[in-house]
């Protein structure tokens, strides 16, 4: 059977599996594997702009990070991570409009099972580099809010970027099932924390707020926002964000690598200020693109 593609140059592309690049429909790893046994993996999205890996040490800071919280052994170096990147993207010849899915798992064991002492092999590292440009329109999306809390540090750290994802996926069954872009997951306590893919920023009055990087992913993308914001005189102030203040929100958008900075104009029904894309909103995408365009790790070829 044949299925279409988002982007048909995707087709042919080479995807680096533990050392070796290999055609698309012949990249695997092995059903001992531990991200297919138990999604025992970290990983990063990451993207690249005018010949440029954008924020990428940023990313491979938290590909460690996430991989020590894990007690991951015998990882590949920086340099050996970067070599692989690079050699995936030179091979593919990827310089712009591509997104990169960075995944390092724990590796293959020697019989099923969750005990990491079963994993002899060494991590497996996966690279794939797709052509793929923002997912969201530029016009704006549509939200709602899930009944699928996100998980608070007592049950599981959002800090460490793992490959856990069920309950963002459940959230996105739901705005699947309701007809709209995403869904927005509250924490335990009810407060506003990220939706299924993206950090969440709104503004009032003028002052642009975050939740709290408790119970969601402090993102790469998310913490350059708020850098942008500092950068441009914008008071940026991160606290607890009830739903009815996204509701009531001037502004609304949301932020990471896969759709950058993304105008949010309903949630729940509700229209966003006016419905469109707001001035803060418009500034901050605006800066962050001239900075996609001169920031980054150059790419060797």
């Amino acid at each position: 059977m044949h299925i279409s593609l988002p982007d048909p140059r995707n087709d042919s592309i080479l995807i680096y599996v533990g050392g070796e690049l290999l055609p698309r429909e012949e990249a695997k790893v092995s059903v001992f594997d531990s991200v297919v046994q138990g999604g025992d993996g970290v990983w990063e999205g990451i993207r690249v702009y005018n010949g440029r890996i954008f924020q990428l040490d940023a990313h491979l800071d938290r590909l460690f990070d996430s991989a020590h919280a894990m007690a991951f052994t015998d990882v590949p170096s920086r340099d050996e991570v970067k070599d692989a990147l690079f050699k995936t993207l030179e091979a593919n010849g990827m310089r712009d409009e591509t997104h990169i899915r960075l995944t390092l798992s724990r590796g293959k064991k020697t019989t099923s099972g969750m005990d990491p002492r079963l994993n002899k092999f060494g991590p497996t590292l996966i690279i794939v580099a797709e052509w793929k440009k923002p997912v969201y329109a530029e016009t704006g999306i549509r939200l709602i809010t899930s009944s699928v809390r996100r998980n608070t540090p007592l049950c599981l750290d959002s800090k460490i970027h793992h490959n856990n994802l069920i309950n963002n996926i459940l959230a996105k069954i739901q705005a699947n099932l309701a007809g709209v872009d995403d869904a927005v997951m509250l924490d335990v306590h009810g407060y506003v924390s990220e939706t299924n893919a993206t950090n969440i920023f709104i503004v009032k009055h003028g002052v642009l707020l975050t939740p709290h990087a408790d119970s969601c992913l402090p993102g790469i993308t998310r913490a350059k926002v708020l850098r942008m914001a500092r950068d441009l005189g914008i008071e940026a102030v991160e606290r607890n964000i009830s739903i009815t203040e996204m509701h009531t929100a001037d502004e609304v958008f949301t932020s990471g690598t896969m759709g950058e900075l993304s105008p949010v104009l309903e949630v729940d029904g509700r229209q966003i200020g006016d419905g469109t894309v707001g001035p803060v909103t418009t500034r901050l995408r605006n800066h962050y693109w001239e900075l996609t365009q001169i920031e980054g790790e150059p790419l060797p070829f």
